[in-house]
């Protein structure tokens, strides 16, 4: 199919390109290396060429404060195994701190039962230090690991700042996650201190989480004491946690110590994020103080353009990297606005009215909200003042280009809308925005400086421009992983992404980059339609599907037989009040075959309550079709690690009647 050229939806203006950080950058590379580049493709394909004069850039540009300095940038370009900046010393906490400023808060943050509240960086500095001398004296070196049950709350934020600054290694889980599921991420790591809350708010409805934090409690024996937040019920006990102090007890300590922060090599770990775990036992992803700065300091800059005295929101949970992202905006001299409780209640409009509310510059969620909104028929611009608005984030899933249009002709004409995609596994985004370049419906706008990102067919060739393949990269970068926790021959880190491509990292993505140099995901990989030799992306039945008012949401697999037959079935959850019958099932195959071809119509059409998500948002299109192949519900999916674990039910229902 030719390439064709789509709508453009918004283009920079002359104060935004004059004022963008990533202006500055190629007027300092000028300057400073004269390096001239007349083009964004231009200076993505130096960064990517010549990685360790790039980031090395970064370190300049940006006054890295090293308390010993590099030898050399880059070791070796193996993936894994290549080695950034040896010798140098650094500590990420002390490069948010250095953008502390007495005029603006640090952070605005409210809940479902809590007005906006105010967290000034005075305030936020002394707690930190609190809660760091805390850890201190109670034995946590460098490298303890330190684990938090916490929910989208200040009480996070001034608890990871504490960890990195005496070098210890955060982790979080929040609260809507399970005993076991819990269990599962915090065993591997073997926490000293654990920081939790008694329960939390969701959607109107209290869920006291006491008894779930004793169990996780009971299978952690490497646990020395508990930091118990009284967040659900203020008279709330720590009764049965081991050595247990209230957290208020350790803000009140009058020790009146100053912050500071421990040196520490580059590649000291920073943060242990996870895997989804649906299939397994969840990977401990294990990310570095100074890859992730580096990466941030980058990102935030360069393809978010967040400027000092903006506030910087995204809808997240401690469970999911966006969280950390977040956080990440402090380097920028952003106010970070926290949210904690659901996006839904008492309507769909309670972000829009957060944003009006705190002045939020740069809003960030997911495809799915964003595609909620559209299906619910929302017009937040005739609702809120959305002035301060400069940009819209999103990530998660594919945002489909009809979600393009709405944003723009429902929330703002002229916002920034950046589309975004990365994960846990580096705790960025790979593609993503850039203030120097339009935005094209159904598009994300670019690669992302030093990030080598091609797409591969099977061979390992790259297919040409508008083709649809593989998404790789190529050549190493500061933010990967430095290793899996608890794999100490790296194997799992090793067949986790370099299996099928030795040596080059493969993501797991259908990645189209089109002749514009935007990019296409077509969705994940691991979860492709083979239809008739066909590969299909689920991306693009979705993106049909979001076309049709009645359907709320939906699920496909293809299911290969032993026979060599296949069977492809469309799981559809309706919109209130909306009926399944012939009518729309015939509208839904009019509207894929049209929009597409006869391969991407289903051979059934199935209404189902709900569709099911893992914690963190992702669709659990694997689960579904290991369950409806026959195996068994235990070993296909981790109901702890569900959002929704009851939506399920019908699958399994399934399972005997469509499995030969």
């Amino acid at each position: 199919m030719p390439d064709q050229l789509p709508t453009i939806l918004w283009q920079p203006d002359d104060a935004t390109r004059r004022q963008a950080h990533l202006t500055r950058y190629l007027q300092w590379l000028k300057t400073e290396k004269n390096l001239v580049f007349d083009s964004y493709p231009e200076l993505w394909r130096w960064s990517v060429e010549q990685p360790a004069v790039f980031w090395e850039s970064l370190w300049a540009y940006f006054s890295i404060i090293a308390h010993s300095p590099y030898q050399t940038v880059l070791s070796g370009m193996d993936m894994p195994g290549a080695q950034w900046f040896k010798g140098a010393t650094l500590n990420y906490a002390e490069h948010i701190f250095r953008m502390r400023n007495d005029d603006r808060p640090a952070i605005l943050f409210q809940n479902e039962r809590q007005a906006l509240t105010a967290v000034s960086w005075l305030e936020l500095e002394r707690q930190v230090a609190a809660m760091a001398r805390f850890l201190r004296e109670s034995g946590v070196q460098r490298g303890d690991r330190v684990a938090a049950f916490l929910p989208n709350s200040p009480h996070a934020i001034v608890a990871v700042l504490a960890a990195m600054s005496i070098g210890a290694v955060w982790s979080s889980c929040s609260p809507d996650f399970g005993a076991n599921s819990v269990a599962d991420r915090f065993v591997q790591i073997e926490p000293k201190i654990l920081i939790a809350v008694d329960g939390y708010s969701y959607g109107g409805k209290s869920f006291d989480k006491r008894e779930t934090l004793r169990e996780i409690c009971r299978t952690l024996p490497s646990l020395q004491q508990v930091v118990f937040i009284p967040y659900l019920d203020a008279n709330a006990q720590p009764d049965g946690l081991p050595n247990a102090v209230l957290w208020d007890d350790i803000m009140n300590h009058t020790a009146g110590e100053s912050l500071r922060f421990e040196p520490l090599p580059f590649e000291h770990p920073i943060w242990i994020l996870y895997s989804s775990g649906t299939t397994g036992i969840p990977k401990a992803i294990t990310h570095s103080h100074g890859g992730n700065l580096l990466e941030h300091l980058k990102y935030l800059h360069f393809h978010n353009d967040v400027q000092p005295g903006e506030r910087f929101f995204w809808y997240s949970t401690t469970g999911w990297m966006m969280w950390n992202f977040t956080l990440a905006s402090l380097l920028a001299g952003a106010t970070i606005v926290l949210y904690d409780g659901s996006p839904g209640y008492p309507t769909l409009n309670v972000l829009w009215e957060l944003a009006e509310k705190t002045r939020i510059t740069h809003f960030g969620t997911s495809a799915p909200f964003l595609a909620g909104c559209m299906k619910a028929g929302l017009s937040p611009k005739n609702d809120f003042d959305l002035s301060a608005l400069r940009s819209i984030g999103s990530t998660g899933s594919p945002l489909p280009p009809e979600a393009f249009g709405w944003v723009y002709e429902h929330l703002k004409n002229d916002v920034w809308l950046s589309s975004m995609a990365g994960g846990t596994d580096v705790c960025t985004a790979w593609v993503g925005g850039n203030p120097l370049l339009p935005v094209y419906q159904g598009e994300i706008q670019c690669r992302c400086l030093g990030c080598a990102m091609e797409s591969w067919d099977e061979a390992g060739h790259p297919v040409p421009p508008g083709e649809v393949g593989e998404m790789v990269v190529t050549k190493p970068m500061p933010s990967m992983p430095v290793f899996f926790w608890n794999d100490p021959d790296g194997a799992r880190y090793r067949s986790s992404y370099f299996e099928d491509y030795p040596g080059v990292w493969r993501h797991g993505d259908w990645l189209c980059i089109t002749p514009r140099d935007t990019l296409i995901i077509h969705g994940r990989s691991d979860a492709t339609l083979n239809r008739q030799g066909v590969r299909i992306g689920t991306a693009e039945i979705y993106r049909a599907l979001d076309k049709i008012p009645e359907i709320r949401d939906a699920l496909i697999v293809n299911i290969e037989r032993p026979d060599g037959s296949d069977w492809m079935p469309l799981f559809v959850a309706l919109q209130p009040g909306a009926t399944f019958d012939e009518t729309l099932k015939t509208r839904i195959r009019q509207t894929l075959r049209s929009d597409y071809s006869p391969r991407h119509v289903p051979d059934d059409i199935i209404e189902v309550p709900d569709i099911p998500y893992t914690i963190s948002g992702k669709k659990m299109e694997t689960p579904v079709k290991k369950i409806l192949q026959g195996k068994a519900p235990e070993k296909a999916y981790n109901p702890d690690s569900m959002r929704n674990p009851e939506a399920m039910a019908v699958f399994l229902m399934y399972l005997e009647k469509h499995t030969a």
